[in-house]
């Protein structure tokens, strides 16, 4: 079985000078990530719990520092990924660097939430007691059998 062809060069391969924009699918410009304050209660967990309950979001670790990432693309990348506000795209896009960026397809969080079952299943597990009834609804009484 042969295997599939890369379909762009490592950062390693991009010729010094050219820019690594170039070779990239503007992952950057993919999604947003906030910092939020790290959960240490029931009702901290129960808010990354809300987030989540909403499409496109997730929550990240990296560092000790938790983050709220939105999957949302921003208005102005072109098909091409090119950015189509280019000269005068925000503070935040002209400060970003490709040093550290997303180009790899490797990169991982320490801690990747993505459903809110996810954290429900910590609050159970760090927050109840044992017999106390969990956070989540209860089991249905089954149907009698005729």
């Amino acid at each position: 079985m042969n295997a599939l062809p890369r379909l762009k060069p490592s950062r390693e391969e991009v010729p010094a000078g050219e820019n690594l924009c170039n070779h990239c699918t503007a992952k950057c410009c993919r999604y947003f990530a906030l910092p939020i304050e790290k959960p240490e209660d029931r009702k901290g967990f129960d808010y990354v719990r809300w987030f989540l309950l909403h499409e496109r979001a997730s929550v990240f670790i990296e560092d000790d520092v938790w983050y709220l990432l939105v999957h949302t693309t921003c208005r102005h990348l072109q098909p091409d990924n090119r950015c189509g506000i280019y000269y005068t795209r925000p503070q935040i896009c002209r400060d970003y660097s490709t040093t550290g960026c997303e180009y790899e397809d490797d990169w991982t969080y320490e801690y990747y939430y993505e459903l809110p079952e996810q954290v429900a299943e910590y609050i159970d597990a760090r927050f109840n007691k044992p017999g106390k009834p969990g956070f989540r609804t209860p089991r249905p009484e089954a149907f009698p059998v005729l």
